[in-house]
C-alpha cells in the first residue's frame, strides 16, 4: 500500500532527529584520544593514522585508536559508536570514495556530534554531494566536512601522506583547533 506524499529514508536512520548542534570543540588536543573510524576502503587507514600522527606531532594529541566498521556503506553501528564514545574525545571517519561510503561517513560524524564527540567526516571530493545529501537528510544540513582530491583507494603511501598533510588544515578548523 502506497501512502500520497510519504518520503522513506533509505538509510533508516530516524527521521525526527533534526538536532544541529555541534559537540563542544575542544580548546586544544592536547593529550585527547583521537578515534579513528576506518570504513574499509582501500588507504583509509593509512589517511587516518597519518592524521593522527600529525596530530600527535604538532599538536600534542595523545593516544589514537583505530576502530574498523563492518561495512563502509551504512553508518557506524551502535555497540561500535558507544565503545567509541566512551574510549575517544574526538573521532576521524574516514574515507568516503564512493556514493553510499561517502553518505555514510558523513551520517557517522553527525551520529558522533550527536552523541557527544566533536568529529570530522573525510570523503572524497567526486562524492562531496552525496555527503551533502546524506547531511540533510539527517536533519543537519549545514554539517561540515571535509572533502579530499579524488581518487583515494589507487594511491601509494607516499601520495596519501600527502592527501593526509593537505587535509590537516580542515582537520584543526572543523576541531575548532587553532592551527
Amino acid at each position: 500500500m502506497a501512502i500520497a506524499g510519504l518520503l522513506l529514508d533509505p538509510t533508516g536512520m530516524e527521521d525526527e532527529q533534526t538536532d544541529i548542534t555541534l559537540s563542544p570543540r575542544p580548546v586544544s588536543l592536547k593529550g585527547l584520544t583521537i578515534g579513528l573510524l576506518d570504513n574499509t576502503k582501500p588507504n583509509a587507514t593509512m589517511l587516518l593514522q597519518e592524521i593522527a600522527k600529525a596530530l600527535q606531532e604538532n599538536y600534542g594529541a595523545g593516544e589514537a585508536l583505530l576502530y574498523t566498521k563492518d561495512y563502509f556503506g551504512t553508518p557506524v553501528k551502535q555497540p561500535l559508536l558507544e565503545q567509541i564514545v566512551d574510549e575517544c574525545d574526538v573521532v576521524i571517519t574516514a574515507v568516503g570514495d564512493c556514493g553510499s561510503c561517502s553518505a555514510a561517513t558523513v551520517a557517522d560524524g553527525i551520529l558522533f556530534e550527536r552523541a557527544g564527540i566533536p568529529t570530522v567526516s573525510i570523503t572524497s571530493d567526486s562524492f562531496l554531494m552525496s555527503g551533502q545529501a546524506m547531511a540533510t537528510v539527517q536533519g543537519f544540513p549545514g554539517f561540515d566536512f571535509h572533502a579530499v582530491q579524488h581518487p583515494m583507494s589507487s594511491l601509494s603511501a607516499e601520495e596519501v601522506k600527502e592527501r593526509a598533510l593537505t587535509a590537516l588544515p580542515e582537520v584543526l578548523r572543523i576541531l575548532g583547533v587553532e592551527g
